[in-house]
């Protein structure tokens, strides 16, 4: 089994959209993945998602209720067998903190759509509801590939 993660700010928008995602994504096409998602920072620790975040996911079929925020942790870097930032940031700080060695595990997100390498899951948080829609366009695009390369063995 491989284990995912989805790293971004607080764990509240961008990373539990994509976990929620994954978990559905891989249930439906029967693919045996654990997911989860975490913030680079515990601002939000125990919070459930942003309720915009759950509204527009919701929308979709996607049920992000019983998740709660955490921040990475430093087992992480070895739990986890590929870990997705969703932002160029948050990818820098965890090669901050994460072992030399594992430093293989840490990828962005949109690195996974054909010519969106090197751009970012924009932050929703200070937007509006269009903001969390494009949010889960990209997850449902950067999971869908996801999903394609590990079935291919390609990651």
């Amino acid at each position: 089994m491989k284990r995912v993660l989805f790293v971004c700010t607080g764990n509240i928008c961008r990373s539990p959209t994509a976990e929620g995602v994954a978990r559905v994504f891989f249930n439906q096409a029967g693919l045996d993945v654990d997911v989860d998602s975490a913030g680079i920072q515990g601002i939000h620790a125990g919070e459930a998602p942003d309720q915009r975040s759950q509204k527009a996911a919701m929308r979709r079929g996607f049920d992000l209720s019983k998740q709660r925020a955490r921040k990475i942790a430093a087992a992480d870097f070895t739990q986890f067998d590929l870990i997705f930032a969703m932002d160029r940031g948050h990818l820098t700080q965890m090669k901050r903190i994460c072992p030399p060695e594992l430093q293989g595990k840490l990828k962005l997100f949109r690195d996974l759509l054909p010519g969106q390498e090197g751009l970012d899951v924009p932050d929703p948080y200070y937007g509006g509801e269009a903001g969390f829609e494009h949010v889960l366009d990209l997850c449902e695009d950067g999971v869908g590939a996801l999903m394609a390369a590990l079935r291919a063995n390609a990651l």
